[in-house]
């Protein structure tokens, strides 16, 4: 039983070859203008990266991929918001693999049996049939980590700090990179959602969950609590590799919406 491949052709290339003519000229730009250079050699734990379509933000979200490269995990866990489907809780996809246009991605199950054994999760498949914020991370997995077995985990109404636990034992085993899957403020004039995201950011430099209440809007605000937290806790470094709006792509600076993406580790 594979996770089909909802969105693609719609937030991401539905050929293979096009998503390689993409993340090339991400590279390419990368090389070009990417100026905190000492940070392509990290090897972070964890990474936050946005979800909207690669025209937007997958030069955002690439930087942080082209990095955890260096990593070489066994095993991607994806921790993305449901956007479509209302429930409380946290689902771990218990499908076989995962449907990308450069081939299926196997997905772990046996360390989800693990996973369930000592967390409150459950299998809901329609939390993860539609659902984009874990999606889009997968051709990139695709290409970055080609031997590598993912986990698609995403969560409805919980409690930052049941993901913060999963979170902290996830990151005690090295053969694991988490992935925090969010985008920001969603709507407003470039000038607002800057004021927003810049409050975002500024959390996650400091690693203080706590500075998230002073105006961030996230989708994916649990998640980005929980890795914070954990971050805070775990004595992990935070770096933010790059802010951006759809603004910046659209021309468009009356309805934007904001992207960062940041390594944890």
């Amino acid at each position: 039983m594979d996770r089909r491949a909802a969105v693609s052709g719609v937030f991401y290339p539905g050929r293979c070859d096009e998503i390689e003519k993409m993340i090339a000229k991400f590279n390419s730009v990368m090389q070009k203008h990417f100026k905190k250079k000492k940070l392509l050699g990290g090897k972070p734990r964890a990474i936050i990266v946005p979800h909207a379509g690669y025209l937007y933000s997958g030069y955002t979200a690439n930087l942080a991929w082209h990095i955890a490269a260096n990593t070489r995990p066994r095993r991607v866990i994806v921790i993305g918001p449901s956007h479509h489907y209302y429930f409380e809780g946290v689902s771990v996809a218990g499908y076989d693999r995962f449907e990308t246009p450069c081939g299926p991605i196997p997905i772990d199950k046996a360390y989800i049996r693990k996973i369930e054994k000592y967390f409150p999760v459950k299998f809901l498949p329609k939390a993860h049939a539609q659902e984009h914020s874990t999606e889009v991370q997968m051709p990139f997995i695709k290409h970055y980590f080609p031997k590598a077995k993912v986990v698609e985990i995403v969560y409805g109404k919980t409690d930052p700090m049941v993901l913060a636990k999963m979170i902290y034992a996830f990151l005690k085993e090295r053969d694991n990179l988490v992935v925090i899957s969010t985008d920001l403020s969603h709507f407003y004039t470039l000038e607002e959602a800057k004021k927003r995201d810049n409050v975002c950011l500024n959390a996650v430099l400091k690693r203080d969950p706590a500075l998230l209440e002073r105006g961030c809007e996230a989708c994916g605000m649990t998640g980005l609590k929980a890795i914070l937290y954990v971050a805070k806790r775990a004595g992990l470094k935070t770096e933010l590799l790059d802010y951006r709006t759809s603004a910046d792509a659209t021309g468009d600076e009356k309805r934007v919406v904001g992207y960062m993406s940041a390594l944890i580790g």
